[in-house]
C-alpha cells in the first residue's frame, strides 16, 4: 500500500514539511560520504526556513497542552490501556518542557553563524558551493565523517525540541481517524463534507494501481481524481475503478 497525506490547514502543512525535511537530514546524516553530508546541511537550511514561522513554537505548546487534557479525560475508560496512556502523557510532558525551555527564535544560533549563512546564501545559486567559491566549506567537507557528523548534530540540536513535539502531534493526528474503504468510479470520487471537520486526509491504495490521487478539498466538498503518469507525459485521467482507503484526521 502507498499512503498519501493531504493537509487541510497551513499549520499541518508546516508540520508535514518539517517532518519530511528532518527525516531527509537523518538519512543523509547517517551516511559517511561528503556529498551526503552536504545534502544533510542543505536540508538543515530548509528546516531553518520552515522553523522560522513565528507562531510554530506557541502553536505546538498549545496543542500539546490541549492533547494532554483530552487524554487525561480518558483515564477511567476501560478500553484504554493505562500503560499506553501514561507513556504518551509522559512524552507530552517531556516534549512540552523541552520546548518551553527553548529561548528566542528557533535556530537563531545558526542565523548568527556567519560561516553557515555564507554557505546558505550560496546554495541558492546553481553550483554556488564549488570549491573555488567556498574554499573553507570545501575544507570542511574534506574532514573525516565523524567530525562532519558531530558538527551537523550540533547545528541540528536547536530544532530537536520542535522535532519531538511534531512527532507527537502528527502521531496523534494520524491515529485520530478510522479508515473507510471506498471506490473511485472511473477514477473519480466526490463527497460533500456536510459539516465534517478535518485537518488532514490520508489516502491509501494498492501499489498495483499505476496512478496517484489528485486531491482538492474545502469545507463544502472533497474531490479526488486519480491520474496516471506514463513516460513523463502530461497526467491522464484514469478510466478504471480505483479502490482506496480514506481517513479523515482531526485533533
Amino acid at each position: 500500500m502507498i499512503s498519501y497525506e493531504y493537509p487541510l490547514s497551513e499549520r499541518v502543512r508546516t508540520l508535514l514539511r518539517f517532518e519530511d525535511l528532518y527525516e531527509r537530514v537523518e538519512y543523509f546524516l547517517a551516511k559517511s560520504d561528503a556529498v551526503e553530508h552536504h545534502a544533510a546541511l542543505v536540508s538543515t537550511f530548509e528546516i531553518l526556513e520552515v522553523a522560522s514561522r513565528a507562531d510554530l513554537k506557541s502553536d505546538l505548546l498549545q496543542e500539546l497542552e490541549r492533547q494532554k487534557h483530552t487524554l487525561e479525560s480518558l483515564r477511567d475508560n476501560p478500553e484504554i490501556s493505562e500503560a499506553a496512556l501514561d507513556d504518551i502523557l509522559w512524552k507530552i510532558d517531556q516534549a512540552s518542557s523541552r520546548l518551553f525551555q527553548t529561548s528566542g527564535k528557533v535556530g537563531q544560533e545558526l542565523r548568527e553563524n556567519d560561516w553557515l549563512m555564507s554557505i546558505k546564501q550560496r546554495t541558492s545559486i546553481p553550483g554556488g558551493v564549488c570549491e573555488f567559491d567556498l574554499p573553507s566549506y570545501h575544507f570542511w567537507l574534506q574532514q573525516n565523517s565523524e567530525q562532519r557528523r558531530h558538527d551537523l548534530n550540533q547545528w541540528l540540536a536547536p530544532f530537536q525540541p520542535i522535532r519531538e513535539a511534531i512527532v507527537i502531534v502528527l502521531r496523534l493526528l494520524r491515529e485520530s481517524g478510522k479508515n473507510t474503504t471506498l471506490v473511485a468510479y472511473q477514477g473519480v470520487y466526490q463527497q460533500m463534507m456536510a459539516g465534517r471537520v478535518a485537518q488532514m486526509l490520508r489516502i491509501r491504495l494498492s501499489r498495483n494501481y499505476q496512478c496517484v490521487p489528485e486531491i482538492s478539498a474545502n469545507k463544502y466538498a472533497l474531490n479526488i481524481r486519480f491520474t496516471s503518469h506514463e513516460g513523463g507525459q502530461r497526467p491522464k485521467a484514469v478510466e478504471t475503478d480505483v479502490e482506496f482507503d480514506l481517513t479523515f484526521c482531526n485533533l
